[in-house]
Order: C-alpha cells, then structure tokens, then sequence
C-alpha cells in the first residue's frame, strides 16, 4: 500500500499566501488557535489541539475533541483519555512525559439526532491535514499511533479504511514507524475480554509498540 504521507515538500507549502511552513511548533499553535476561517470555526467549539510533551519520541493522532476535550481544551481528557492513559501506562508509558496527543480534527464536530457531537466529516478530515501534517513535521516523532479510522484516514490518506483490518500493522515513513490500533473509545463499548476481543487485540498491539521503542533506544 502506497501513502504519500508525509512527502517532503506540501501543496500547501507552494501558495506565497500561506503561512506554512511554521518555524516552530508554537509558531503553529499560536495560529491555530486563532483560526476562523477552518471547516468547523461557526460550530461555537473551542479548538483543542495538543497534550503531553512535544520533545516525546512517541505520537498519539486521536478523532476529533468530544464534550470533555471540548471544555478543557485538551484531547483525551475524557473517559477514553483515561483508557489510553492506562493502555500506554501498562507498557510503562506516561502520556505526560513520553507521549505527545494531538487530533485529526482540531473542533468538536456539532451532535446530531440529540448527540452532543459526531464523527467528522471527510472533507473536515481533508481540511485539517496540513496541521496535523505541520504538527508531525514539527514534533518529530519516531513513533506514532493512530486511534481509529479517522487517524488513519487522516494520516495515511485510506479513504475507507477499516481497523479491524490495520491494527497493528507498521507503515514505516521517512524514518517514522506508524502503527494503527483501536481508539480507546471503541475499547469502552466493548468490554469483552476473550483471546480475540479489542482489548487482548490492543495489548498485543501496545506490546509490539514497546518492542519497537526499546529496538530504536527512545527510552535511553
């Protein structure tokens, strides 16, 4: 499977107009923040881009902010925060100090059918790449994780893409090792704990991303 994810020069980089690329990753977050012209800036959410520590080796792309992300204006902070907080802890990763945790959407998409928000749509997906794209360039992870198909169809641009089917599944990139895994949301609706259930599915996912942090020395 061919990607053209992160290529050394962006389309977005060629237009005199653009602010891209940004000399470092303050310089882009100060302009996110200040963002109204972006896919989702009429919805009244806050943008909520990043936690964690940008000098991490490590990279965590989520969905899109929920309720919680939403009102303290980080991601993973809710219930599914929690979760990836403990599946990375098990494998002796503290998502403070050794993970970075950002977004593929920078805004809580609005709810629909009485739902507080949705999943984003494809073109948001699309609209908010070149951040994630500056993001990644930026931090300069070694390795990163991508919690469900909005990720992946983010960052690896899979128009449909199906994580039963890539879990766990390296993609190595311009001396970066993608890996994606189940969103720890997906991990609370279904508790099971057989052999072949998400959760014993994630640990050995989580596994082989410890083995490949030990392989390329980031804890030394």
């Amino acid at each position: 499977m061919q990607h053209s994810f992160l290529s050394p020069k962006f389309d977005e980089f060629n237009d005199s107009n653009s602010p891209f690329p940004f000399e470092s990753l303050d310089a882009l977050l100060h302009y996110m923040y200040s963002m109204t012209d972006d896919p989702l800036a009429d919805s009244g959410s806050k943008v909520v881009i990043c936690r964690g520590n940008p000098e991490a080796k490590v990279m965590v792309v989520g969905e899109a902010p929920g309720v919680k992300e939403n009102q303290q204006g980080k991601p993973f902070v809710g219930p599914a925060g929690q979760m990836l907080d403990k599946v990375l802890g098990a494998i002796q990763l503290n998502t403070e100090t050794d993970i970075f945790i950002s977004n593929s959407v920078f805004r809580m998409p609005p709810g629909e059918a009485g739902k507080a928000f949705r999943k984003p749509f494809p073109d948001e997906v699309k609209a908010y790449r070149k951040y994630i794209r500056e993001i990644i360039r930026l931090v300069d992870p070694k390795i990163i994780l991508l919690t469900g198909n909005v990720a992946i169809q983010s960052v690896l641009e899979v128009p449909n893409p199906r994580i039963t089917r890539l879990r766990g599944q390296w993609t190595e990139q311009n001396g970066r090792w993608l890996m994606p895994i189940f969103h720890p949301s997906y991990l609370l609706r279904n508790p099971e704990r057989s052999a072949t259930g998400p959760k014993a599915l994630t640990w050995k996912d989580v596994q082989e991303v410890r083995r490949k942090y030990d392989e390329l020395g980031l804890g030394a």
